[in-house]
């Protein structure tokens, strides 16, 4: 489950980072290190993530604050790591945006397990793709194996990377993208422009399938953080 994920390990004792670093590496990870907020801001910025974990409290700032800044652009995974065991500390770790929150000394063991249990919540949020798929009482369907679309019984053409855009918010419709997390996704290393450009490309795409574009049903903004699926979906297949 863990092969080819990228994890960055933010934690200024280098006797954690080595144990936990081991542990992934078993399990077919690449693993990134960073001893301080600065090296992990710049890491995080740099590589596209699938994990980080995150010590609290490190030489030059906080990690409620690398959190804070993460969560202003990303929606990958955080488990903070910790010698605060009081629930206060948790409460405000948790609010702020990790997904997880594990106290020192901590079993690799079982942080592992919070890991792969990460993972399988995340794997549980794709869903697999049919041939036809309508949202909202056949309003907007789309034929998977045609590449089609229609709006009302109209086809509509949408440009290349409005199609692939609009795939990947089917493919995940419970999740919430970044720009970043949504360019990541769908492109890859094939996407020129900035993270804004995105903006463009989903206000033509509400053009083309919205009845109202300013009040959008299918592509939703979720303020501070970036898109997400929206209408009621009922997949069909032939």
């Amino acid at each position: 489950m863990l092969e080819a994920k990228k994890v960055l390990i933010v934690d200024d004792e280098n006797k954690i980072v080595d144990v936990v670093k081991s542990y992934l590496e078993k399990e077919g990870c690449e693993v990134f290190e960073a001893f301080d907020g600065k090296q992990a801001l710049e890491i995080f910025k740099r590589i596209n993530l699938d994990l980080i974990l995150l010590d609290l409290m490190l030489p030059d700032m906080t990690g409620e604050d690398i959190c804070k800044i993460v969560r202003k652009e990303s929606r990958v995974p955080i488990i903070m790591l910790t010698a605060k065991i009081d629930e206060a500390s948790i409460v405000a770790g948790l609010n702020i945006g990790a997904d997880d929150y594990i106290t020192k000394p901590f079993s690799p063991r079982v942080l592992m397990a919070r890991i792969f249990a990460i993972f399988r919540r995340l794997n549980e949020e794709i869903v697999p793709l049919s041939n036809i798929i309508s949202l909202k009482d056949d309003d907007l369907v789309v034929d998977i194996l045609k590449k089609e679309i229609k709006k009302n019984g109209e086809n509509v053409k949408l440009t290349i990377t409005e199609y692939k855009l609009l795939m990947t918010l089917l493919k995940y419709p419970h999740k919430t993208f970044s720009r970043e997390e949504l360019i990541n996704t769908t492109f890859r290393e094939n996407y020129e422009g900035f993270n804004r450009t995105i903006d463009t490309h989903i206000k033509n795409l509400r053009q083309k399938i919205e009845t109202n574009p300013k009040e959008p049903q299918y592509v939703i903004t979720v303020y501070g953080t970036g898109y997400r699926l929206g209408g009621e979906e009922d997949e069909k297949k032939p």
